[in-house]
């Protein structure tokens, strides 16, 4: 979805992309250049509260954002990671928007935009009037008969919600240009230019983002509570420590652990089955509906970086699984490359965010 507030009557030189997680803010600005966009800096700030309170996250699932103290944390996110430009993309969490898969006749654009705005009432559990309704046209496809048919991906967000973004980005000097769900973005930046059909699986701190793209653009999605804090939670409740001291664990040994650390593993590897189970579903889902087949997983999000977390998934699903690969879409300095692998898997939102603004 794409929440566009203004455009400018001269290009902009640059954009920041702009990821507000529900533990983290991450930042990159892109400078346009006549071949890939150009990084010009990135930067994240990540919150610990939510490990000891569960409650004490930037946003979470109840659709909770913490106004005042996210304007603060871009404000000094800006200040010292020295970013210059103020033109923001910024995502929509999954969980902060409804989104639905119809299928409708092909019919112009115009057509289909007055078609939505009846169909949207069956399907968002609001009052319409509450929301902010976009959709985007997918797939077409031909039944038995010869009738065409067009998949639309339906996306509406409270405009409650909106405004929240729009107060938090004022209070910090940004010019909000453009909301997005992120699936949008993080397809936009891991497939674009692959013609491969890929499952991107988005393992963040509070949930998880599952969404089916090619070719830069998303086709299919869905999403789950069970996420990174999920297994932080686990470990703590088992090995009987802190949520601090488990989030370190987790983070230094992962799934990988031998002899005495194997407890690790079994611990967490019920909340990996409770998400793999998840993407089946919405794999399966995707493939009785479509005539391509899923040919790759993609893991982004902080949960891709759990040590042996790939070679699970893939023995689990049996499709080749990668970590995402963003910094593919932009030209960067030489001297951040020994960082690519590590930042790759935590800025495809980010990355696909400024990348809309020259679009």
């Amino acid at each position: 979805m794409a929440i566009p507030f203004l455009k400018s009557l001269f290009p902009t030189k640059s954009f920041l992309g702009v990821d507000i997680g529900t533990t983290t803010i991450k930042i990159v600005e892109l400078k346009r250049s006549q071949g890939l966009p150009e990084l010009l800096n990135y930067g994240l700030l990540e919150s610990y509260g939510h490990l000891e309170r569960i409650n004490n996250a930037i946003q979470t699932s109840t659709l909770k954002l913490a106004d005042r103290e996210t304007t603060e944390f871009l404000k000094i996110l800006l200040k010292y990671g020295g970013f210059k430009s103020r033109e923001a993309v910024a995502s929509i969490p999954a969980f902060a928007s409804f989104t639905a898969m119809m299928e409708l006749p092909l019919m112009s654009e115009k057509e289909t935009s007055q078609a939505m705005q009846f169909q949207a009432k069956q399907y968002i559990p609001l009052p319409v009037s509450s929301v902010t309704i976009d959709w985007i046209k997918v797939d077409e496809r031909l039944d038995q008969k010869g009738n065409a048919f067009q998949k639309i991906l339906l996306v509406s967000v409270p405009n409650e919600q909106i405004q929240k973004y729009k107060t938090i980005f004022d209070g910090a000097g940004l010019n909000l240009t453009t909301l997005e769900i992120e699936g949008l973005s993080s397809a936009r930046s891991i497939t674009n230019r692959s013609d491969k059909t890929s499952l991107i699986v988005d393992i963040g701190a509070r949930s998880t983002g599952i969404s089916v793209a090619r070719n830069g653009l998303l086709k299919f999605s869905g999403q789950t509570d069970f996420a990174g804090g999920s297994l932080t939670q686990t470990l703590a409740t088992g090995l009987n420590i802190r949520a601090r001291r488990a989030e370190d664990l987790k983070k230094q040994r992962g799934l990988k652990g031998i002899g005495g650390e194997y407890e690790l593993s079994t611990l967490m590897l019920p909340i990996l089955d409770v998400i793999i189970n998840e993407v089946r579903r919405v794999r399966d889902d995707y493939e009785r509906g479509y005539t391509d087949k899923i040919q790759q997983v993609i893991l982004s999000g902080g949960g891709a970086n759990l040590l042996g977390v790939g070679e699970y998934f893939q023995g689990e699903l049996g499709l080749p699984t990668m970590k995402a690969g963003p910094f593919s879409q932009v030209s960067y300095s030489s001297e951040i490359e020994p960082l690519i692998s590590d930042l790759s898997s935590e800025f495809p939102v980010a990355i696909g965010l400024a990348m809309r603004g020259f679009q």
